[in-house]
């Protein structure tokens, strides 16, 4: 695929269709694949990757290339593409100026799943099927994928491309028996102590860094609540619970709705947080008070939350099946 999708960027790119590509470039570490923009063939060839570890959604990046002079070649997998139809909702990206290529998607690595498993000092991966080799420097390690995967992916919504120019290979459908609000259900069926206990327990390990902020796709505010210097939480290392809790929280209220459950969140934190469950259990109460809604599966749809109807569950009523 790799291979494939640098080929047609070359050919885009020398017929003028597009001004330049934004794909991945290998990290410090093969296993860190970063976000990157090509601007010739040259340095694709030179650069650009795509492999089981490049789980990076790039749809936010076009919020800034869009509005470059010149088309913008985008490779957008079925989870990125989500996040583009509701960027697109929102009117952050320009569409004219974006090319995209749908690419297929079995699902990514997580690296410290791959790393647990044995495989230490990597060096490059190959995938046969459900089979992965892992080059290492101490020799090669063979895994079974699923068993290394993004927690995201383990629980897939789709791997259906929503939107695109062109696509590489054949479309996937939408995954309707994913399990994805297990782990939710999980904890609605915990007493209120018990939630309260996970939470905190968890919350407490944010060190602040922002990660889940700057990556998530919905946080694409010019400037944010947390950056304002009158705030008193602008950059802030949460000092007490009260501001550990209150930062994402206030995050998870920010994105209900917008959220397209793309898990960037949960991948980047480097203190492991399950901040996608938050996510979650919005996504499912809406299901549930609201109807089915899936934010980005249709550019220009209206979240349940801006759009009231008489047939709306009114605040003051506890629902259960949509029913009042």
């Amino acid at each position: 695929m790799q291979d494939t999708m640098k080929k047609r960027a070359s050919e885009l790119l020398a017929d003028g269709t597009i001004a330049r590509v934004l794909g991945w470039k290998n990290g410090e570490f093969v296993y860190d694949p970063t976000p990157a923009v090509f601007d010739s063939a040259e340095e694709l060839e030179e650069g650009f990757v795509y492999h089981d570890f490049c789980g990076n959604n790039l749809s936010k990046y076009l919020i800034k290339l869009s509005r470059l002079e010149g088309k913008t070649l985008v490779f957008l997998k079925p989870c990125d593409s989500y996040s583009f139809n509701q960027l697109l909702t929102e009117h952050r990206i320009i569409r004219e100026n974006v090319y995209i290529i749908g690419i297929p998607c079995d699902g990514k690595l997580d690296p410290d799943f791959v790393r647990a498993s044995g495989a230490e000092g990597i060096l490059g991966i190959t995938t046969d099927g459900d089979t992965i080799v892992v080059d290492t420097m101490y020799g090669n390690v063979t895994l079974q994928k699923n068993a290394c995967l993004l927690e995201r992916c383990r629980n897939c919504k789709s791997h259906q491309v929503m939107v695109y120019d062109e696509i590489l290979g054949e479309n996937g459908e939408i995954n309707e028996a994913c399990g994805r609000f297990d782990e939710v259900e999980k904890l609605e069926s915990m007493t209120s102590d018990e939630r309260y206990a996970f939470w905190r327990n968890e919350l407490s390990r944010c060190i602040r860094c922002n990660a889940c902020r700057n990556i998530c796709p919905a946080c694409s505010c010019e400037m944010c609540v947390f950056d304002n210097p009158a705030s008193g939480v602008s950059q802030k290392a949460a000092a007490d619970s009260f501001e550990e809790n209150m930062f994402h929280i206030i995050r998870a209220f920010h994105v209900a709705g917008r959220c397209t459950d793309c898990g960037e969140c949960s991948r980047v934190c480097p203190q492991h947080i399950p901040l996608h469950l938050l996510n979650r259990k919005f996504i499912k109460d809406i299901n549930t008070f609201y109807g089915e809604y899936q934010a980005g599966a249709e550019a220009g749809s209206r979240s349940p939350l801006v759009n009231f109807t008489q047939d709306d569950c009114e605040p003051n009523i506890v629902c259960k099946g949509g029913s009042k």
